[in-house]
């Protein structure tokens, strides 16, 4: 196996079968593909209580600054509906010019694409700095035992990275379409409505939480929490689940539950999310009489790079290679970027995305090529850009 070819690395990481949170074999690859070409491998396993023991790798070519790191993760969701699939999942069969398996897209052609681009560039130019590598068998898991610790490991040995990628699909139809440069921030409630248990045939004996939260989840769904910003799509509320701890259809509950998850943009931040929710809820629920319970998760406020050394040196190189003049997004999702903003500048730029989760998991061999390309360009472009800045 070639591992400065993109397709060959692509097909051996997809054949580790790394189902979250199982290394599967794929950290040991990338241990063995780098460690001959001079990086420093560390290797190490993230713990903590009621989760699972996560692997993680981090990787470093070079001992000067500045550090261009490019992040990603090895583990992949399950497979689905096996029988639904035309090949092996984990088969990286190529049926005209096109890998199918489960990470071919979400991520491990991207991560094949950038070990390959890195190892093309330290061979034919070399690099003005450090190359790292930042990989996690835990984004599609909770996201405790992977990139947020190695960062944090990172930062005790007073490591400093500045600068990232993560190659996590971010194009809507060809190479080059969109780069993401941002994300909103992610924040979850559990809104509980407390009322009386009793039989439904003597609602007068009881204190029904139901009708109370419907009214709750309708009129904070219907709010208009904002229009938007400048970077930013408007923040949206979304309601996921809906829930009473009640087996009988004849018995009033005690209680009812909601869970909602809002998308917020830079007119806030978390606290401010947060007390917007507690204010807006409290005073719904005390205009009709309802006592709430509420509790909020999350682990990704909002963020956004603004153009730069990082930003101008990605879009130029998608420029060279494909002619495209790259979208730059802060739409979708959270990925580990939300994570690494606290760290360094951060933007994400990988395959094509329309396959990503389902069945079928699919990228054409020409995109693997063409996206090692954007990324060697990259390189280079990066570390000319970072000196033109240096005093």
């Amino acid at each position: 196996m070639n591992p400065k070819d993109p397709v060959q690395l692509t097909a051996a990481l997809v054949k580790c079968p790394s189902v979250t949170p199982d290394e599967g074999g794929a950290l040991t690859l990338l241990q063995n593909v780098l460690e001959p070409a001079g990086f420093e491998v560390h290797r190490m396993t993230m713990q903590e209580a009621g989760t699972p023991d996560v692997e993680n790798l981090y990787a470093r070519y070079g001992g000067q600054g500045p550090n261009l790191c490019f992040a990603g993760h090895t583990d992949v969701v399950p497979v689905g509906d096996r029988q639904g699939w035309r090949h092996d999942p984990f088969g990286a069969v190529i049926e005209d010019g096109v890998m199918y398996g489960r990470g071919t897209v979400d991520m491990k052609g991207g991560i094949a694409c950038f070990i390959a681009a890195a190892l093309r560039q330290i061979e034919t130019a070399g690099v003005r700095g450090s190359i790292s590598l930042l990989i996690t068998g835990d984004e599609e898991g909770p996201s405790i035992n992977g990139t947020s610790k190695v960062l944090e490991w990172l930062d005790d040995r007073e490591e400093r990275l500045d600068a990232c990628v993560v190659g996590e699909p971010t194009n809507p139809d060809r190479i080059g379409d969109m780069i993401k440069i941002g994300r909103r921030g992610s924040l979850t409630c559990v809104m509980k409505v407390k009322g009386r248990q009793g039989h439904a045939a003597y609602p007068h004996q009881a204190d029904n939480p139901i009708p109370k939260l419907a009214r709750l989840i309708g009129r904070l769904s219907a709010a208009e929490i904002d229009a938007g910003s400048e970077n930013f799509q408007n923040t949206n509320l979304e309601v996921t689940v809906i829930s009473v701890p009640n087996t009988a259809s004849n018995v009033i509950p005690a209680e009812a539950k909601a869970i909602f998850n809002i998308r917020y943009n830079d007119n806030w931040n978390r606290g401010r999310m947060v007390a917007w929710v507690r204010q807006t809820a409290g005073d719904l629920a005390d205009e009709i009489g309802a006592e709430i319970d509420l509790r909020f998760a999350g682990t990704g406020d909002v963020f956004l790079t603004k153009p730069g050394p990082l930003v101008d040196a990605m879009r130029g190189a998608i420029v060279d290679v494909t002619g495209v003049n790259a979208e730059l997004s802060t739409s979708g999702g959270t990925s580990d970027a939300r994570f690494i903003q606290a760290y360094c500048p951060v933007i994400e730029f990988g395959l094509v995305n329309q396959t990503i989760h389902q069945v079928d998991e699919h990228t054409s061999l020409a995109d693997l090529e063409t996206l090692t390309d954007v990324y060697q360009r990259f390189i280079g472009e990066y570390f000319a850009r970072s000196e033109m800045k240096s005093p």
